[in-house]
Order: C-alpha cells, then structure tokens, then sequence
C-alpha cells in the first residue's frame, strides 16, 4: 500500500491543491532551468485528485465539490487530534441530503480507485528500479525463480534432484467471485485504459501534444467513469460472476504463462549451466465460480454448464488470438523443407475444409506452415460453433472441429518438429512455443471448474436413495454401518441409481450432478472439472457418499474427492478421518485410479469464525504437519487446498510469507489456494504485477520444497506448549464474546451486516441456511461486516487476553514470546498480521457504529472490544519490541496513516445512510440509501483494500 505515501510529503486530495487540472500538470519541474527530480507517486495522485474535482465540478456542480473538500479538511484535523472536529464532521455528515451524502461516498470512493490505479504504477517503478539493481549487482533479486533456484544450488541440491522437484512441481491459485469488490467488467477495462495513461504519461521523451492529449484522454476516461454505475442495480448472476473472472484470463493470465515458463527455463540455466532440464508446466489455474454450490441456490445444473461453455469458448477465441499473432511470423519457404507428417495433415485438412484450404494455398502460396496454422484457425472456430451449442444428450460432434485439446496440441506438434528439422529451431523455440504452452495450460478448459458441495447434500440423497431400495435411515445410522454400506457398494458392480431419476428434486440434482461432470469430461476434456471439494466435512463417510455418487455416474477415477476440514474441530479430526479413508480398500482403490494421489482442503475462514484469529491460525498450522506426516507414511502424494481470503483473519496477508511460515513437510512442490475478494484486482488485473506474484508463489514453494524437511523450531516443546496455551486462552476469550446474544445483536446493530446481505455484491447469500445464529451466517459477510465498520475482529481478538492470561507480567514468559517472534517464521506472520489488521481498525470510528446499536447492547459489548482492543495491542508491542504497531514496517504504517482521512468521511457517511435506511418506510427511498451505502461499501473496502 504505497499509492499515499507520497500525499505524507504535499497536501493531496480530491482537487486539493491546484483547483483543477492543468493539461501541462504532469510535466517536468524546473529550478533555475534544470530539471528537478520529483516524486513521481505524488504527481500522479495530484494529477488524478486533480482530475477527479474538476469532473465533480463539471457534472455536478461546484457546491458538491466544495461539500467534499469540507468533509474532506474536517476528517483531516480529526485525525490531526481534533476532537472537535470530529464531532462537527459527523454533525455535518448527518445533515446532508441523500443526494449529498450519495455524492460524498461516490466522490470518496471514486478517488481511492484512482489512487489505487497510482499505487499500482509506484508497485511498478519500484519492481522495475529494484530488477535494475539487481541485474548491475549481478545477484537474483529477491523473491524470483532466479533466486529460488540459486537458493537450491547452494543448499546442495543437485540437478537430478532439482528435475525431480520440476515434474511434481504443481502451483495452482483457485478464482472465486469476490463479493467484497463486485466491479463490473466495464469498469476493470476504464481502469485498465486509465493506468495505460498513467504509465503513457511516464514515458521520456514525450513530446508536449503528445503529453496534452495523453492528459485529456485522462479527462475524458474519468467522466466515463465517474458518469458509470460501479455495479449493477440489480443482484449480479452467477453468470456475471463467471464473466468477471474470465476477465483476468483474457487480459493478463493467457500470455503470462509463456514469460513465466521462460523466465523458469533462465532461471535453470543460471543456476544449473551444465544440465540441460525438461520443464513442464507448472502453473495451472482453477476456478470455483459457477461450480460453488454450497450455500449458493443460484448454481443450478444449467449455471455449471454454462459456466464450463463460458470457459471452453474463452480458451478457443484466446487460442485463435494467439495464433493470428503468429501468423505472419511462420512465412517459411516450402523450398526449406517440411515432414511428410505435416504435408499429410495438410491433406486430411483439405478434405475436412476444401474452401478455406482452397484459400490458404491461393493466400500462403509454398508456405506451408501459415497454410497449416490457417487451417488450425479454422478447426478452432469449428470447435467454438459447436462449444456454444447447449449439451444435449445425442450430441454428436461437428465434423472438422477438434475432440479435444489434445489434438491441438498435436497439430502444433507437427508444425514444431518440422521446423526443428529444418533450421528452424529458432522459431520452434520462439513464439510458437508460447502458443504451445498456452495450450498445454489452458487446453480447451481454461481454468478447471472446482465443484463444492455441502456434506449434507449428499447424506440427504443417499437417504432418499437408500430408502428406495428398502434401507432406510441412513441419516441416522453410525459411522460404522455407513462406512460398511457405502465400502460395499463401492467394491459391488450395481448400480446406484436408475438411467430415469424419478427422486425428489434435491436428490436428482445431486444426482444429476455427477452425470453433468460426465458429460465435461465428453466435449471439454477431463481437466475440465476434475476436483470435488466437500464443505463441512465430518465423518469419512461424507467422502465416501460423494466417491459413491461420482461412481455412479462413471467419473470417480477422474475426479479427486476433496475433504474441506473449515472448523476447530474438525481440523483437530482430520488426522482421523484421512486415516480411516487410507484404511479403506475401496477408497484406495480410487486413489490408485488417480496416482495415489490426495487433495485435503482447508478453511482458514470458518475455522477463525469458530475460535478466532489465533487458535484458527495454530490448528492450521497443526493439521499443515499431521496431514502430510501420515500421506508420506501411506505412500501417499499429498496436495494441501488452502481457502485463504483477503483479510488476515480468513489466511490474508502475503502469501509468499505464509507460505513459507507453512511446515516445509506441507508444501513439496505443489499448493492449491483460492484468489479471491478485491486481492484478485490488485494481484492479477496487471500484468507485470500478476507476474510478479505468481512468481513469488513459484518462488515459495520451490525454497520451502528444497530444504530437508524439518519440524517447526521448538526449545524442547516449550514453544509448541506456549502456543497450545495461548490458543486455547484466546479460543474461549472470543467463544465468550462472540457467542453471547448481546454479541450477536450488537453485531446485526452496529454493523452493516443487514445492508450487506441486500446489497447487489455478489450472487451468494450472507447465510448458508435461514437462521440467525453466527453458524449460519457465511465467513466473508461476517468479517466484511466487522472491517466495514473499523473493528476488523475476526483478525485480532483474543491475542490479548491469552497473553495476558498466560503471561501477565512474567518476565520469563515474555521473553519467550519475543524470542518467538524472533526466530520462529510462523509465529512471527501471525503476529504481523494481525499488527495490519489492528492498524486497518479504529476504535474511535468504531464507536460512532456503536451508536447504531441499542443502549443496552452497546453498553455490553463495545467496552469489551475496545478494552481487548487496548490489551492485544499492549500484547503485540511488548512481544515485538516496537513503540507503536508496524513501527517495522514503516511504509505500510504511513500509508494507513495517510489513507484513513479518506475513510473516514465514508464510514461517517455510511452510519448516516445506516441509519436513515433503518427508519425509513419509503420503498423508493431505501432502494436510493441501498444504492448510496453500496457505493459507500466500495470507497471503504477501496480504501482499506484487503477487506474480505
């Protein structure tokens, strides 16, 4: 978060210093006729803040504008220590029309996407400066295959080990729908041309119109955007959700993967000069939008098919892209030379496409190789007429149109090995080999669709399947007997269930469901959906009831079944009930069919919902050592699924460092973790930046993959036993708070959970079921509710009530905690984020939500949170040996520091509209207080950026 660092050094804000801006703004500084080095950050806020109140004054008026600028120098010298200040911001806040206050949030929000574009640009510069020294230094820069590489050479690891590690090496980051940042894809494309100007207007040697007009395209692109809905007025579709996600593909990720397979193959030669290594793909990406049913009524049968379309086409038209790329590229004279495997083809595609062969030969005349890609082109669009026709039951495939990708892959395999063996290795190893690993990676999937289903639904099918067949209650049978019916059914040769489904309409749609997995594997292709994640999984027959159902539908041995541990307790039973799945003949059986090979997910999201921030982060860190001790111990490979969130108290935080943090005995070359919340914008949505963190993720994983592997540090168990004790404190410190009814009312009261839960964010519901207990309510709207309204508890509470409860003023204890944060990696990231998520709160913005609540409520919980509040952050600073939080990390602290003026105008606002939305009975009207709080919603999560 470095995009306010710059506003530290000059006054910046929504028109803040020049009025309006000048088409000459961001040209050089002189001093006495000499160019002046300047701030680059802070010019571009400038320029953009600028922008933005010139925009505000053209389209609404210049009492708006100086409205904002207002609330804007009040939120300042409340912050500067005005207590005065603050109360006359509220007053003002509470004042203004819903027009104003709708005006405010929109102009406060817009600003924070604007100054975010710029952080982005600052992310740049720095990574560019610092791959510049790097490369005059001569030594990798930090965090990239070139240096995880070398770290390997130098610990001793050799070439035939490092191959080894390459052919398992596996990283694949997981898409969800982000509900805390639902931007359409109009406005990602606006922010992709605005930081095309931005990096435009950086560049030297731009003569003055060209800086002029670069300056008003930057005009005319904030109008648009200013002038646009962020997001829809009606609840966005699975279906929108699935598009938003294509985006990123479509933009960044589809021509990333050959810069990082070349950047991979350098970083070998550097570090192994004399081995020649054979470096297959090692990122792979998967996706759970439209397969995600848990909880989700809107993904129906119909959604995941169209979902799967949605991907198949994506990666057909991206394909033809690459290769109208190339196709100037490959003009090589047939006088040089082809195979006769390429001249055949050419004629097999003749008789399939006579015309566009006919054309190719007129067009390309003795240049068989563009004739060839020409007629590729042509069996891809074939491909694609007949992808979007919906999957029928007789369907039959279109003549000329590619089986699979791997017949693509083939026929670029021919084009490949001609060149080779015609001086041309240069151009089989060039462009053509990044169409290549395109296809290799993307196929015709694009991203494998990740079905996850709740453990129930497939209890209460096999409960109504089984009572078909005369065995009834199987709801209420023991573990024993359920294991012992499901073993034999999957050792038997029947049937499950009949060709005619004639259940209810649960059962047949869970039935249905693995026949539609049938079905992708047919026209997609077996990556297509190839995992089944089980949420809430608690007995080892919930696995075996979902491996029974896949069976059933002929798709068992191409899909892993996927235990999903979310909770305490079931975290603490995993151990148990992958043992019991490893005991079992039938479910070995599968596990042959697929390698030997198992995924174990877990949730970093329900497990802090049910214990909170540090007992969830130590079971984790405990299932992350059992887990793999016993799959090594089976022979089993094991792959850990992380579901990691945006926020430190759903696994945020950076994910190299996690990573890292994580047992070495967890990783060995392969992780799977979900991308999801606003952190998927600022991770993917650029390339270089995208590219530079799926290097890192590569960058991790190899470093904690190459060490011996070795146990967490301990001093003779004292810190294992530390941390048991200091988990188990601040368990039943937030089981206390949490789970009292005034908890919950305050919660409901004093946040904006309600408005959440109507607000078109994303498709999903707040609650898995009807209930109002904090079980039913989901693990996003839970911690974006308390960030919203500056607590961010899910992230810190109950740290300082362990320590002061296992420690107090024991000197001998403290000072063992600081030497765990020292030199204990683990221990030393749980602390540090939970310092960001405490930095991102405040109690004072805190208690004005507060005064949502009732007096009674408000008077039994918000004195807790702020006294843990006060207690935790005593905590950190004396384990961490800091004055204040972050003092380590200087530039992060800053720039909270510098953003939180920005903020807080918007959560004032939002308590206004809050309160306004509970008392009014105006249709009309709440439906305009639901669209002004939404923009509210998207200025502060903007604002505070890892928010879900």
């Amino acid at each position: 978060m470095r995009a306010c660092v710059g506003c530290a050094r000059r006054e910046s804000g929504i028109g803040a210093t020049r009025g309006a801006a000048s088409l000459t703004a961001a040209g050089p500084t002189y001093h006495a006729g000499v160019p002046v080095e300047r701030d680059a950050l802070s010019d571009q806020i400038h320029l953009l803040g600028d922008t933005l109140g010139e925009t505000i004054v053209e389209q609404e008026g210049r009492p708006l504008f100086e409205l904002v600028e207002e609330i804007r120098a009040l939120a300042k010298a409340f912050r500067a220590g005005d207590a005065a200040a603050g109360e006359r911001l509220n007053a003002r806040v509470a004042g203004l029309s819903l027009a104003e206050a709708h005006g405010v949030a929109k102009a406060f929000a817009a600003y924070f996407q604007l100054v975010n574009l710029a952080e982005e640009q600052e992310r740049l510069r720095i990574l560019r400066e610092r791959t510049r020294a790097a490369d005059a230094s001569g030594a990798p820069m930090g965090e990239t295959l070139a240096d995880a590489f070398s770290t390997l050479a130098r610990e001793g690891i050799g070439a035939d080990e490092t191959q080894a590690l390459l052919d398992r090496l596996r990283v694949m980051p997981v898409f969800t729908a982000h509900p805390t940042e639902a931007k359409r894809r109009t406005v990602l494309f606006k922010h992709d041309r605005l930081s095309g100007i931005l990096a435009r207007l950086e560049t030297e040697g731009l003569l003055p119109d060209e800086r002029r007009d670069a300056i008003l395209g930057l005009r005319e692109e904030i109008v648009s955007l200013w002038q646009t809905d962020e997001t829809r007025s009606h609840r966005i579709g699975v279906l929108d959700e699935v598009r938003n996600g294509l985006y990123y593909f479509e933009a960044t990720l589809f021509d990333l993967v050959p810069r990082m397979q070349a950047r991979l193959r350098r970083a070998l030669e550097s570090a192994y000069p004399e081995r020649a290594f054979r470096v297959p793909i090692v990122l792979r990406f998967g996706s759970w939008i439209g397969g995600d049913r848990d909880g989700n009524p809107y993904v129906t049968l119909e959604v995941t098919e169209q979902a799967l379309r949605e991907h198949q086409l994506m990666a057909l038209r991206l394909h033809q892209r690459s290769l109208e790329r190339i196709g100037n590229h490959l003009s090589s004279s047939g006088r040089r030379g082809t195979t006769p495997a390429l001249r055949e083809s050419l004629e097999v595609d003749a008789l399939l496409f006579p015309e566009e062969a006919r054309r190719a030969r007129e067009r390309y005349p003795d240049q068989p190789y563009r004739q060839k890609l020409a007629l590729v082109r042509t069996k891809l669009g074939a491909t694609a007429e007949a992808a979007a026709r919906p999957w029928r039951a007789d369907h039959r495939p279109r003549s000329g149109a590619y089986r699979n990708a791997e017949e693509f892959l083939a026929d670029l395999a021919l084009v490949r090995e001609s060149l080779r063996e015609h001086r041309g290795e240069r151009l089989a190893e060039g462009r053509l080999a990044d169409v290549v690993a395109q296809a290799e990676c993307f196929g015709f999937h694009l991203a494998t669709l990740d079905l996850r289903q709740h453990s129930a639904s497939q209890t209460e099918a096999l409960e109504e399947i089984f009572d078909r067949y005369g065995a009834s209650g199987y709801r209420e049978w023991s573990e024993e007997r359920r294991i012992e019916i499901l073993t034999g059914e999957l050792l038997g040769s029947r049937p499950l269930t009949p060709a005619h489904l004639d259940f209810s309409p649960a059962t047949r749609e869970s039935v249905e469901l693995f026949r539609l997995v049938r079905r992708a594997h047919e026209r997609v292709g077996p990556r297509s959906i190839d995992c089944f994640v089980i949420s809430m999984t608690r007995h080892a027959s919930d696995v075996l009831a979902v491996l029974l159902l896949a069976r059933d539908a002929g798709v068992a041995e191409g899909l892993d079944v996927v235990p999903l541990f979310e909770t305490v307790a079931d975290l603490q039973r995993a151990p148990e009930i992958l043992g019991r799945l490893l005991d079992n003949p039938a479910y070995m059986r599968h596990l042959e069919a697929r390698g030997r090979a198992q995924q174990v997910m877990i949730g970093y999201s329900d497990s802090n919902k049910d214990a909170g921030y540090l007992a969830a982060n130590w079971e984790l860190h405990l299932a992350q050592r059992r887990l793999p001790a016993l799959c090594q111990e089976r022979g089993v490979r094991l792959t850990l699924f992380h579901g990691r969130g945006g926020t430190a108290g759903r696994g945020g935080g950076r994910t190299n460092h996690a990573i890292l943090a994580q047992p070495p005995e967890s990783v060995q070359g392969r992780l799977k973790l979900t991308e999801q919340g606003e952190t998927v914008t600022a991770r993917y949505a650029v390339p270089a930046l995208a590219e530079r963190h799926l290097e890192q993720l590569l960058h991790a994983v190899i470093v904690a993959s190459g060490k011996r592997p070795r146990s967490s540090p301990s001093r003779n168990g004292a810190w294992e036993q530390a941390l048991n004790d200091l988990a188990a404190r601040s368990a039943a410190a937030y089981r206390e708070l949490v789970r009292a009814a005034p908890t919950l009312d305050y919660f409901r009261q004093a946040t904006p959970i309600d408005a959440i839960s109507q607000l078109n964010l994303g498709s999903r519901p707040a609650r898995r079921a009807g209930g109002a207990g904090i079980e039913d309510l989901r693990a996003i709207p839970w911690v974006f509710a308390w960030t919203q309204s500056r607590v961010t508890l899910p992230g810190w509470y109950g740290i300082g009530a362990a320590v002061a409860g296992w420690a107090g003023t024991h000197v001998e204890r403290l000072e063992l905690l600081a030497t765990m944060y020292r030199e204990w990696l683990f221990f030393r990231t749980v602390m540090d984020n939970a310092q960001m998520s405490m930095r991102k709160a405040d109690m004072r913005i805190a208690e004005l939500y507060a005064s949502l609540a009732g007096e009674e409520v408000r008077a039994a919980v918000f004195p807790r949170l702020r006294e843990e509040f006060e207690r935790t952050e005593s905590a950190l600073l004396r384990l961490t040996g800091q004055r204040d939080l972050l003092d380590r990390e200087p530039w992060l602290q800053r720039s909270i520091r510098v953003r939180n003026p920005y903020i807080d105008p918007m959560n004032a606002v939002q308590v206004a509209l809050l309160r306004r939305l509970r008392v009014t009975s105006d249709a009309a009207e709440a439906e305009e207080l639901r669209t002004a709080i939404l923009a509210s919603v998207n200025g502060i999560a903007a604002g505070l950026r890892n928010t879900g």
